[in-house]
């Protein structure tokens, strides 16, 4: 499974920005994905995950009612759209993938076993 994060920037606070994860090498259609994302000095930490056959969704503390994770209808792309973005959100993010994973894992780190490189999002005050 290959994972390529797309979309990071510099924005403003209260701005939004959309992500992009392109899939491909992926060959069953169930498992979770996520996005995490690490500032610097601090270690990665969970953002959003979705149930990859039927679609369910949980996201940490800090995003929620904020940001949206979703994926397209093909399943070979996986988004997060990030609205009213604020300076601690400013990190890396990196898309996730665990094709075996299982609806209580969709929060837990190792048990993602394919990571992409990381998309910078920069949300200045």
């Amino acid at each position: 499974v290959q994972l390529q994060a797309s979309g990071g920037g510099l924005v403003q606070a209260g701005d939004s920005l959309r992500l992009s994860c392109a899939i491909s090498g992926r060959s069953n259609s169930g498992g979770n994905m996520a996005w995490f994302h690490q500032a610097p000095g601090e270690e990665r930490k969970f953002v959003a995950a979705i149930r990859w056959s039927g679609g369910s969704t949980v996201y940490g503390d800090s995003v929620k009612g904020r940001f949206t994770i979703s994926r397209d209808p093909a399943k070979t792309a996986l988004y997060l759209q990030m609205n009213s973005l604020k300076p601690e959100d400013t990190a890396v993010y990196f898309c996730a993938a665990a094709p075996r994973g299982i609806y209580s894992t969709l929060g837990t780190h190792s048990s993602y076993n394919y990571w992409g490189k990381g998309t910078q999002v920069t949300v200045s005050s």
